[in-house]
């Protein structure tokens, strides 16, 4: 899974879904220069317009029978008693914080006093029924809830103990060295359920692992580093919810494009325009020599005009251009560069799709 930087803001991304960079920077080769493009994404979850009012609920601490499952689980993994109640907690407060940084929501708040509980360790468990999520909504009137269902921690121990020669007051003794390393496994399991459409929008697993080691003349020094994996542990649910949150946000990411630099003196100087920024003085010479009677230098003209459409924001434009030149010119680069233009006016139209249902 990827980690995204966010615009909190959704209706300044809407106005520009292309967003050039003033200058390419960095020189590619001899023949092509990179422009960098920020480009917003559509959200890996789409939740309807009408979700305006976020409920979240914990449904990940154990039930309290005696539960031999859970119960070994604690043995084997070496776990507090504590340690993934704090986690979960920490893990909705990631969430929590996160989408209200966002305008995406009207209100987002946690149902702290809703007594959800899940029957094992580390597996998601069975879907809440709509009967429970619709009488959540309706209780708290919020539209959507958003449900921790699993917050657990596996934790596997390895000690040994090597031969060393201490230096004492009295010379060089022989001595034992105690070292001890520990890996956690930290995994969080969220759903969103839609109880308007009686749909599960979203399942879906993070999972993260810390190590912490540490020596010592005896095992309780060489421990005493294990001690740190609480608030690990803590500080990555909270990332984890802060990443989960994200699965419904849209967000930007930098994609690199090359273009024709040489051939001939026009193909130069555009180079040197775009350089300054000045991408339409670049692309009317690009227009330009489309019609070259060189047909090398007219290909290279018609790869740049799907360059130049693509900074505008024309992607249907920009997709004839480069997929003409390939088929007209032979410029392989171009048929690569159509796939990736109609994969990205397909991500475009689905942006589009969740803008417009946010905005009514």
């Amino acid at each position: 899974m990827k980690q995204l930087s966010h615009n909190s803001d959704w209706l300044s991304r809407a106005k520009s879904f292309f967003i050039p960079v003033l200058f390419a920077s960095l020189f590619f080769s001899c023949k092509t220069n990179l422009v960098y493009i920020t480009v917003t994404e559509p959200a890996p979850v789409s939740a309807p317009g009408y979700i305006k009012r976020v409920g979240i609920v914990n449904r990940s601490v154990p039930e309290t029978n005696k539960n031999i499952l859970n119960k070994l689980d604690q043995i084997l993994s070496a776990e507090g008693p504590k340690l993934d109640i704090e986690g979960g907690k920490e893990a909705i407060r990631g969430v929590k914080d996160a989408l209200m940084q966002n305008s995406r929501f009207d209100n987002v708040i946690f149902l702290d006093t809703i007594n959800l509980r899940t029957t094992g360790a580390g597996i998601f468990p069975a879907p809440l029924s709509w009967d429970v999520v619709e009488n959540i909504c309706r209780t708290n009137n919020v539209d959507a809830v958003f449900a921790l269902e699993m917050f657990d921690t596996d934790s596997k121990i390895s000690y040994s103990v090597a031969p060393v020669n201490a230096t004492t007051p009295v010379g060089s003794v022989p001595a034992l060295i105690h070292n001890a390393s520990m890996v956690t496994t930290v995994k969080t399991g969220w759903r969103i359920y839609d109880p308007k459409g009686r749909i599960v929008l979203d399942q879906y697993t993070i999972s993260e692992s810390l190590t912490f080691g540490g020596s010592g003349i005896n095992p309780a020094a060489a421990a005493a580093s294990l001690l740190e994996r609480k608030e690990a542990v803590k500080q990555t649910g909270y990332k984890a919810g802060q990443v989960y949150a994200q699965r419904i946000l849209q967000y930007n990411i930098r994609v690199s494009r090359q273009y024709y630099i040489n051939g001939n003196q026009n193909l130069r100087m555009a180079k040197r325009m775009s350089r300054t920024g000045n991408w339409s003085g670049a692309g009317e010479i690009w227009k330009q020599e489309t019609t070259n009677s060189n047909r090398k230098i007219q290909g290279r003209a018609y790869y740049n005009m799907a360059i130049i459409n693509e900074i505008n924001g024309d992607l249907d434009a920009a997709i004839d251009w480069a997929q003409k030149s390939y088929e007209q010119y032979k410029i392989k680069r171009g048929w690569r560069y159509a796939n990736v233009l109609r994969s990205r006016r397909f991500d475009n139209n689905r942006l589009q799709q969740q803008l417009d249902q946010q905005s009514k």
